[in-house]
This record gives structure tokens, C-alpha cells and sequence, in this order.
């Protein structure tokens, strides 16, 4: 299955994800991305300082608003495209 990124605060993410058969990797610093076929934030402090450093080649998708489910969903269809 696919390497997975997840922001710390996402717990519940974290979990649906690995009950999907995804390797689930917190994200605690930037390099913890690398590797990763996507990563999910929350979007709380997304680009704060006007920075865009690519760390990963993987999409990033912002959980903001989205329920576990829902994200889960989204990963699946950005692996899929």
C-alpha cells in the first residue's frame, strides 16, 4: 500500500488511513515527507510565513473541514490519478 503522511494533530486520520492498509507516517518535521506517495494536513498553519519549499514529490491534501472518512476518500483518489 501506499506511504502516507500525516500531520500529528490528525489522529483520527491517522487511524482510518491505517485501517485502510496504508503505511501511516506522522509528520513532525519537513524531511518526514520524503518518501511519502501523499501527505494530509490540517491547514491550521499552512504556508504562515509565504514560504514554498517542495519536500516530497507525493500531492498534499488539506484536511481543513473534512471528516476522516472523507479524507481517506480523497487520498484514495489522488493515488488512483
Amino acid at each position: 500500500m501506499a506511504r502516507i503522511g500525516v500531520e500529528q494533530s490528525l489522529t483520527n486520520v491517522s487511524e482510518a488511513l491505517r485501517a485502510a492498509g496504508h503505511d501511516v507516517v506522522e509528520l513532525r518535521q519537513e524531511q518526514d515527507a520524503n518518501g511519502c506517495d501523499c501527505c494530509v494536513i490540517s491547514g491550521q498553519d499552512e504556508n504562515v510565513m509565504g514560504m514554498q519549499d517542495v519536500v516530497t514529490q507525493g500531492s498534499v491534501l488539506n484536511a481543513h473541514g473534512m471528516s476522516a472518512e472523507e479524507v481517506c476518500q480523497a487520498v484514495e483518489s489522488r493515488l488512483q490519478s
